[in-house]
Order: structure tokens, then C-alpha cells, then sequence
């Protein structure tokens, strides 16, 4: 039964960090009715701005303090991708209103291309760490329930909380503030939000800026995790099977989603690994997500779209 928990404790904790991934996609989609494919690329340019600010900013400060430096790296990547919110709202965005979604998907598309060669012409193409002072070492809980107690590691467990407070944070955002309410008007029509007077481009700054610091977190708690190079974009591609499992417009579903497939790859990895010779947990995630698809193509919560002629 420990052994049980254990399993299932681990895919909870990387189940949230596939929904703080997934958040990404969800935002932009809410706002601009477009999958962004630029994702990966903002969380691995934000991990790559916050490591090696890291490196950079005792050197220029002369202050070697780590908690310092590493609070300086986060404000200061923070408003890195704050500009290159702005920059994609104004030089790209802004030129594609009204336009059809596979033409704002080919310009995300651009957008993850050029984040991958500026990230590596700014910051190299080395292999950096991240050190937040999170404990690495796994402790034993519950000792006094189960025999040996429940191995659980300490850094997952507070990347987890991390994730949680800011998917939580995120939810209520959307559901009780006018800015929220403003961002899933755009995206149900961006000509009917204009007619009453909701700034489109201002909107999407704010949600390109609220998606650079989700990337941020994520790109923060998985170069801690993995260290920052540049197979860290494949992360979203973990992602993707969330989005599509929880459905592209809800915020819970990619609560939920990121959950249970986090929850389902460890299960059916340990538990139905040895019988199929291994290798589950890499196609689990997809071949749930195609089942998903078949059954309900907008996924368990997204809306369901009607058109009437």
C-alpha cells in the first residue's frame, strides 16, 4: 500500500507541472482563440533569462548572496518577458486581428523559432543549472501509518505547491476580475469585444504577460528539476496531451488533465510496465488523448461549439 501512495503521490506532483505547462496553452487559446505553439519555447527562454541572470548579477553587483541573486534573476526575467510580451503584442499580434486562426497559428509558430535562436544568442547554448535552495533529498512520511513510512521527494513536493498556488491564483483571475471576464470575451469574438469597447491589444498584452510568467515558473521549477538546455521546449510537448484531455478553454480541465495523466503514467508504467516490456509512461499521455478525441473532441471540459447555418 506505501508503495501504492508513493506512485500515486509522485504523479500528482508531475501532474501539476504538466497543468502549469498546459496553463500556458490555455491562456493564450482563451484570448486569442489560437494554439500557441510558441509555449515551449517562452518557458525555455524564461528558464534560460532567469539562469543565467543568476550567474551575471553578483558578478555586476558585487552581492554573492544566492537568495539575492536568485530573487534578482525571477524580477528580472519577469520583466523580460513582460517586453517580449509587448514587443509580439505590437510587432506581430496587432497586424493579425480578424484574421484566420491558421494564420495566427503559423505566426506563433515564428514566434517559438525566434525565441529558440534570440535564447541562444543572448544566453549560449551551454547546459545551466538552477539552484532555488529547493531540497533534493527524499523524506519518509506517515511512518506511524505504514511500515517504513512513504518516500516522497522534497523538491517535487514543493515545486507541486508551487504550481498549485499558481494555478489557483490563475483560476480565480479569470473567474472574478473584469480583466478575466474581458479576456474570454475576446475570445469568443474579437470583433463583437471591440464593438463594446474592450482594448484588444491591451488584452493581449496582459495574457501573453500572464503566459511569459506561468513559462517563467515552469521554466523555473523544470530547470531546477532537469537543468536548462534546450530539449527543456520538448516540455510542452508533454503538455500537449493535457490541453487536449481537459479541453483547450478551461483552466480546471487543465487542472484536471495535467492530474490524471501525471497520476496515469507513473500507475500504468509501474504497474503495467513489466508486462509489456516498458515504456508506457512515454505514450501513455497520447494514447489517452486520442481516446479523449474520439469520444469527446473538446475535450472532458471545453465547450462544445454548434454552428448553425
Amino acid at each position: 500500500m506505501a508503495f501504492f501512495i508513493e506512485t500515486l503521490f509522485g504523479g500528482l506532483m508531475v501532474g501539476m507541472l504538466y497543468a502549469l505547462v498546459a496553463l500556458g496553452f490555455v491562456l493564450i487559446f482563451k484570448a486569442s482563440g489560437v494554439f500557441n505553439f510558441a509555449q515551449g519555447a517562452m518557458v525555455l527562454f524564461a528558464a534560460l533569462a532567469m539562469a543565467r541572470l543568476a550567474e551575471w548579477i553578483p558578478q555586476w553587483t558585487g552581492i554573492s548572496n544566492p537568495v539575492f541573486a536568485n530573487v534578482a534573476a525571477f524580477a528580472g526575467a519577469g520583466v523580460l518577458m513582460f517586453v517580449l510580451a509587448a514587443c509580439i503584442e505590437r510587432l506581430v499580434l496587432r497586424h493579425l486581428v480578424n484574421q484566420e486562426g491558421a494564420t495566427l497559428l503559423m505566426a506563433t509558430l515564428g514566434i517559438a523559432y525566434f525565441l529558440d535562436g534570440l535564447g541562444q544568442t543572448l544566453f549560449g547554448s551551454n547546459i545551466y543549472q538552477i539552484n532555488i535552495g529547493m531540497p533534493k533529498d527524499p523524506v519518509f512520511l506517515f511512518e506511524s501509518v505504514f511500515e517504513g513510512g512513504v518516500l516522497i521527494n522534497q523538491e517535487d513536493l514543493i515545486a507541486a505547491c508551487i504550481a498549485a498556488a499558481l494555478v489557483l491564483a490563475l483560476s480565480l483571475f479569470f473567474q472574478k476580475t473584469a480583466t478575466g471576464r474581458a479576456l474570454r470575451a475576446v475570445a469568443d469574438d474579437h470583433q463583437a469585444a471591440q464593438s463594446i469597447g474592450i482594448p484588444l491589444s491591451r488584452i493581449w498584452v496582459i495574457v501573453w504577460c500572464v503566459a511569459g510568467v506561468v513559462a517563467l515558473v515552469a521554466g523555473m521549477i523544470w530547470g531546477s528539476k532537469l537543468g536548462v538546455q534546450f530539449s527543456l521546449a520538448t516540455v510542452a510537448l508533454r503538455a500537449l496531451p493535457v490541453v487536449i484531455l481537459g479541453g483547450l478553454t478551461s483552466v480546471p480541465g487543465a487542472i484536471f488533465g495535467g492530474l490524471l495523466i501525471g497520476v496515469g503514467e507513473k500507475l500504468s508504467e509501474v504497474y503495467l510496465g513489466p508486462f509489456v516490456g516498458g515504456g508506457i509512461e512515454i505514450w501513455f499521455a497520447y494514447v489517452l488523448a486520442l481516446v479523449v478525441l474520439l469520444v469527446r473532441p473538446q475535450g472532458l471540459f471545453g465547450e462544445k461549439i454548434i454552428d448553425r447555418v
